[in-house]
């Protein structure tokens, strides 16, 4: 069964097909079905069509603040966790596809990389919904919130407050509390979720680094000073404040500067936390 848009398949526009899927699983079969060395044309421009993001009929999206609890003592309360997780990885599949597709005339190594990253977080998902399958639930049985393509919609006509505000940001902020909540789920006894969840925090390292790497690569390529602009981005298009406790073992790893780590803890400060950070 050919799972491509036509006979001879090119990345952006496979990519555009991987975002408009609604079925999770034939998305995650899609997207892993793509070559690394697909061919790629990256000066086509492609008209945006309806549909995007691609998405089942369930879970219903509500506010941040009305997600379901979850309570580590319970079955359910652990599967709440994971269908919670499990819905950043859906959410993250469809923003690695929408970046591919989107912006043109770029490096072919950006699309290369973002390839890499919607496949991993395919893998990913796959990962936690057969976990969660495990534990008697199904992704859709559960409330989840749309912050994440939010805030990729608010960039959807510039890539550098993409860059700076997606991966550096939110997907960033999995660097600090995924270990964390690797622990709780062991202490829980649920040691094959905590395994899992250290999969995905070995492989987000790398993908926080890739949307480092290009934020810096156009900041300077445009003249721009990295860690002045993103405040200035982060006002302007209304991101959440930055609140420890922070995992700088691994955001520098990731390639943030210590400049801005530093800066991060001076603004995670009392006085300053009244915007918070959505829940994951």
């Amino acid at each position: 069964m050919n799972l491509f848009p036509s006979q001879a398949p090119e990345l952006k526009a496979t990519a555009l097909h991987v975002l408009l899927q609604t079925d999770p699983q034939e998305k995650c079969r899609l997207a892993l079905s793509i070559p690394d060395d697909v061919r790629l044309d990256n000066a086509i421009q492609i008209h945006e069509p309806d549909g995007i993001p691609g998405r089942p009929l369930r879970p219903e999206l509500v506010p941040p603040g009305q997600v379901g609890r979850r309570a580590m003592h319970t079955v359910e309360g652990r599967a709440v966790l994971i269908h919670a997780l499990a819905h950043i990885e859906m959410n993250a599949i469809n923003l690695a596809a929408d970046i591919l597709w989107r912006f043109a005339g770029l490096p072919e190594q950006f699309y290369r990389d973002w390839l890499r990253v919607m496949k991993e977080e395919a893998y990913h998902f796959q990962l936690l919904s057969d976990h969660l399958q495990q534990q008697g639930y199904r992704y859709g049985d559960f409330t989840a919130h749309n912050s994440l393509w939010e805030m990729a919609a608010k960039t959807r006509q510039d890539l550098i407050a993409r860059l700076a505000l997606v991966p550096r940001t939110l997907e960033a902020r999995g660097l600090d509390v995924t270990p964390g909540v690797a622990v709780k789920l062991a202490q829980a006894g649920d040691a094959r979720g905590a395994e899992i969840l250290m999969i995905i925090y070995r492989d987000e390292i790398g993908h926080v680094a890739i949307g480092n790497h290009w934020y810096l690569h156009f900041c300077t390529e445009q003249g721009l000073d990295p860690v002045a602009l993103y405040p200035q981005l982060a006002l302007q298009y209304k991101a959440p404040r930055l609140r420890g406790p922070f995992n700088l073992e691994a955001r520098r790893t990731a390639g943030f500067s210590d400049e801005e780590l530093q800066l991060m803890l001076q603004a995670d400060q009392p006085q300053n936390q009244a915007q918070t950070q959505p829940r994951v």
